[in-house]
């Protein structure tokens, strides 16, 4: 259990890396000059404002005090009933604080879409909204015992559904609701650093493993057998880690693939974006599948990306940084291949983490 409570802290340690400063460096590298700054100021105006937020109502909100375990049945539960994590003891702080920085994450994916637009002051007052109104009651639905999890559960390892999908339906709104830049599709708006991309490409996959590997989170029933628990993490930890690591590898080559044979040549902001793209697709099902579905959902996820980013010129649609074409497309295709490739010969994360 030390063993198991120290790589936590390593884990949530991790995720809160790809915030700030691994996203804010890849999404900082793909704006124009002129923007770069206020492009990472939302990376880390999210992870303060989040951050605050979740220790507020947010947990309360999205848990509510029932347990990952004990369904409730809810749409959502009440923000108030532990409100400045009330009633929460100090040993479940750990669990909380990986929550945090899952929810931290997915408002900041999804400044990417809106890039250029939008005064940061705005942007507080947008996370503020959708992180209670839209992530927390998906986020207790999913995974805090609400309603789905009571009538339709769904295997969703380190949250394609409530991360990516979440993030790229926002992203989608938003990019149309706000409209388009300036010079769209008429004016170059190249990136301005690709070296800040690359580096933020390498720093989010390596913060990955905490937000994949991280997850596990096992049954009471297993943490009663020092023997049993032993060998479900070791077993588990190292199906992720090898599965996130072939998926990131095959969704780069893939998309390299499709850039060779669309455009005649592939690029390094293709290499960044098909890594994204890979761990984008493995997370819901890094979990369920072996190391061959591990492959093959990457190169799918590198492919269909590749395409799918393509496809927002003849839509006419800015989404500046992709988040649509990598994260929406990529947690639809992750989600829906653990149907077509899960196996139970890899181990499948059960949650039951009581908010008390």
């Amino acid at each position: 259990m030390d063993g198991y409570y120290a790589w936590m802290l390593v884990a949530t340690a991790l995720v809160l890396m790809m915030t700030t400063p691994a996203l804010a460096l890849f999404y900082g590298g793909m704006t124009r000059a002129k923007s770069v700054l206020n492009m990472m100021m939302m990376s880390y105006l999210a992870m303060a404002v989040i951050g605050i937020v979740f220790v507020l109502w947010g947990w309360s909100e999205g848990w509510g005090g029932d347990g990952v375990g004990n369904a409730n049945g809810k749409f959502i539960a009440n923000p108030f009933t532990m409100f400045g994590l009330d009633g929460v003891s100090h040993s479940n702080y750990i669990y909380v604080l990986f929550q945090l920085t899952f929810a931290v994450i997915t408002a900041a994916l999804i400044s990417g879409a809106i890039a250029d637009r939008v005064k940061l002051s705005s942007w507080i007052v947008f996370i503020l909204l959708w992180i209670t109104l839209a992530y927390f009651p998906i986020a207790h639905n999913v995974w805090g015992g609400g309603w789905l999890y009571a009538h339709f559960p769904n295997l969703d390892y380190a949250g394609g559904t409530v991360v990516h999908i979440n993030a790229g339906v926002a992203g989608l709104v938003l990019a149309l609701v706000i409209g388009k830049r300036y010079g769209f599709m008429r004016d170059p708006m190249r990136p301005h650093n690709l070296t800040l991309t690359m580096i933020g490409a390498g720093l989010l996959w390596f913060g990955w493993y905490g937000f994949n590997v991280g997850s596990i989170v096992f049954t009471s029933d297993s943490m009663k057998s020092a023997k049993a628990f032993s060998t479900q993490f070791y077993s588990e930890t190292g199906v992720t880690f090898m599965n996130t690591t072939l998926a990131t590898m095959a969704a780069m080559l893939g998309w390299l693939l499709v850039e060779r044979l669309l455009h005649g040549k592939a690029t390094s902001l293709g290499a960044a974006s098909g890594v994204v793209a890979g761990l984008v697709a493995i997370t819901p099902s890094c979990g369920a599948v072996d190391t061959l579905g591990a492959l093959l959902i990457g190169v799918l996820a590198g492919m269909l990306c590749a395409v799918a980013v393509g496809l927002k010129f003849k839509l006419k649609m800015d989404d500046s940084l992709d988040v649509v074409g990598v994260h929406l497309v990529g947690g639809i295709l992750g989600a829906l291949m653990i149907g077509l490739v899960g196996t139970n010969k890899s181990p499948r994360a059960w949650t039951d983490c009581s908010a008390t």
